[in-house]
């Protein structure tokens, strides 16, 4: 688990932004510090009884009046947080860790394309705000099923004007990813924050115009899969048991529960430490992590216990434990 000191933080003030989505600002008892563009919380919370933590990207580009302001969706398959988070009063004091970033602007390009679908408009924020102060070319793609789903979306158009384009669900207008990236500047860079669909579209048009693989930087929001979250049974083949893995509970909850120990660290699908091997399927996997390549994916033979799931069966795996 990551070194990242945690201390406590009072939840100053919740509001509605959008569609089920709520903004909180988080109030740390040591003063809220300043924090590179793309950062992001974690937050400690109890989930099926057990502690865990959740990750929320800050929304803006430093402290709004000393507070860390995260804005979360309701989601319908949630693993808990978003559900905890929801609840939320005024007053609660809550234990959040201190603000790092996987997901840091590389200044200095000539050209910058930043994409978000829904939530996934949460890190870009602050990375408009920036791009905007520095002077800096860029274009904000922003995508929803609606309007009344889109948070920040009226502040992003006062301050950004046409850099801003918004894609509200209308009959015939989607992003055109291929083109959008096919027009970035060679040397630009571009960031992606979205459902997995999105992000893998991404990384398919990228590689398909052959450009820099370190230039198209993703980051994920969420677990969202290509299939609706069911419960299934994971076969732990080194320790000889069968664990039940509910509806609205991780893989990883679930064998922690179960006394069965894999390492983790991001709960984001991102980091992959938290892996194990595959060993049959009975069903279908369904990778929801950004850190399996989609060769990885379709051999499954690897399954990234904090996101993804099985669909329709059971799954054995082996966690490389040797008594």
């Amino acid at each position: 688990m990551d070194a990242t000191r945690f201390g406590p933080a009072t939840v100053r003030a919740v509001r509605p932004v959008a569609e089920r989505v709520r903004l909180v600002e988080l109030e740390p008892h040591g003063g809220a510090r300043s924090y590179p563009t793309g950062a992001h919380i974690d937050v400690a919370l109890t989930i099926a009884g057990l502690p865990d933590t959740r990750s929320y990207s800050l929304v803006g580009d430093r402290p709004a009046d000393g507070a860390y302001r995260i804005a979360v969706k309701l989601l319908p398959d949630s693993r808990g947080g978003s559900v905890l988070v929801h609840q939320l009063e005024p007053g609660t004091v809550l234990t959040v860790s201190e603000p790092r970033s996987h997901f840091e602007l590389a200044y200095g390009r000539p050209e910058y394309l930043l994409v978000a679908g829904g939530i996934g408009i949460t890190p870009l924020v602050g990375m408009a705000q920036s791009l905007l102060r520095h002077g800096r070319p860029f274009r904000l793609l922003y995508a929803a099923r609606s309007r009344a789903e889109m948070p920040f979306a009226g502040e992003l158009q006062a301050l950004l004007g046409d850099r801003l384009q918004l894609y509200a669900g209308e009959p015939g207008r989607r992003v055109d990813l291929v083109g959008e990236l096919a027009a970035l500047h060679p040397e630009g860079e571009a960031y992606v924050c979205g459902p997995l669909r999105m992000m893998d579209a991404a990384r398919l048009a990228w590689a398909a115009l052959g450009r820099e693989p370190t230039r198209l930087r993703i980051e994920t929001f969420g677990s969202g899969g290509r299939f609706a979250v069911e419960p299934f049974v994971v076969r732990v083949r080194d320790h000889r048991r069968d664990v039940a893995v509910g509806e609205h509970e991780t893989m990883l909850a679930a064998l922690r529960g179960a006394g069965v120990e894999v390492m983790w660290d991001c709960l984001r699908g991102e980091c992959g430490l938290c892996a194990v091997s595959v060993c049959r399927v009975e069903g279908t996997l369904d990778h929801r992590d950004v850190f399996l390549s989609e060769a990885e994916r379709e051999e499954g033979r690897k399954l990234c216990t904090c996101v993804s799931r099985a669909v329709s069966g059971l799954v054995e795996i082996d966690t490389g434990y040797r008594p």
